[in-house]
């Protein structure tokens, strides 16, 4: 079973690791600098909650089983382009961005059984596919600055 946001060890796990993160922690791969990269986590996880629309676009992600074997099974490549909006954001304060994005985690594990924003390229997912795509987005992320 994939490890999800809902699951409170899984989630204090996630938390655990931004508190490791530090603003000038380098990158291992990629482009994005820690605090972008947690700026993008802030939007990602505001676009799942429905705070941030972002247009949707045809893919073949959006069929069941490779939705399924991308959020689930397969190891995800490195430097993946992401949506525009997911860009935008501008970094603010470093302790205010954790604490904006650990409280987001913590607002999305809460809405377990409430409404979902649909993904732009998965399309709809449920509760469980979001919370396990939350949780495999924010490891991603962190496994990218060694955290």
């Amino acid at each position: 079973m994939a490890q999800t946001i809902f699951d409170p060890s899984a989630r204090q796990a996630l938390l655990a690791r931004l508190d490791r993160l530090a603003p000038e922690t380098p990158a291992q791969w990629g482009k994005f600098t820690a605090p972008r990269m947690v700026s993008h986590l802030i939007a990602a996880a505001r676009m799942a909650l429905g705070e941030i629309a972002v247009k949707p676009r045809k893919s073949i992600m959006s069929f069941p089983p490779v939705r399924y074997l991308i959020i689930y099974v397969m190891p995800w490549p490195k430097g993946t382009p992401t949506a525009p909006e997911m860009l935008a954001r501008v970094p603010e304060s470093w302790p205010g961005d954790i604490a904006t994005l650990k409280a987001l985690i913590e607002r999305a594990a809460a809405n377990e059984t409430g409404q979902w924003q649909p993904h732009p390229a998965f399309g709809t997912l449920s509760a469980r596919d979001w919370g396990a795509l939350i949780h495999r987005h924010v490891v991603h992320h962190l496994t990218q600055f060694g955290c």
